[in-house]
């Protein structure tokens, strides 16, 4: 369900619900179940097609919602789901915890694999690069924290 209300516009669905401010140079209309983007003036012609892209974000989010998956490479990696958190041995010295913010959720069905929820697409996708920037993969053996789809390329060691 969508509502529209002074350059706002809500997104209910079965998962949950987002809402958004949008520019008054975009002109949005519900037709039934069916939303247009026009955009309002000639300054606003780059802004339109951006704002149907976040709304479809939306619905999409609302009602299939948004999953990353993490991938841990690396002798002693391991990852553990603890309620809003995300335990982590990376290597270091202390583990590391990471808190998630309201509206997503993680899961470890493996030790070595991470499965981050949610139905805002970029918040999902923010969570994901914050894990992954605490080991990024490196170069040489390919150790760290990488996409579950994502392939590293490796560096050739030195020569002597």
């Amino acid at each position: 369900m969508v509502t529209l209300a002074a350059g706002e516009i809500s997104v209910k669905g079965p998962l949950g619900s987002l809402s958004q401010r949008f520019s008054e140079s975009i002109a949005i209309e519900k037709n039934g179940d069916t939303l247009t983007f026009k955009a309002a003036s000639p300054l606003a012609n780059a802004m339109h097609g951006t704002v149907r892209a976040l709304v479809a974000n939306m619905v999409k989010g609302v009602t299939a919602g948004y999953e990353k998956r993490l991938a841990l490479v690396g002798v002693g990696y391991r990852a553990q789901a603890a309620g809003d958190k995300l335990n982590l041995s990376l290597g270091f010295s202390h583990p590391v915890v990471h808190k998630m913010p309201k509206g997503v959720k993680v899961e470890t069905p493996l030790q070595t694999e991470i499965v981050i929820k949610g139905v805002d697409k970029q918040q999902v996708g923010q969570v994901a690069a914050e894990i992954r920037a605490y080991r990024s993969p490196e170069p040489y053996k390919g150790k760290g924290v990488r996409y579950a789809n994502e392939q590293v390329t490796l560096k050739e060691t030195k020569k002597k």
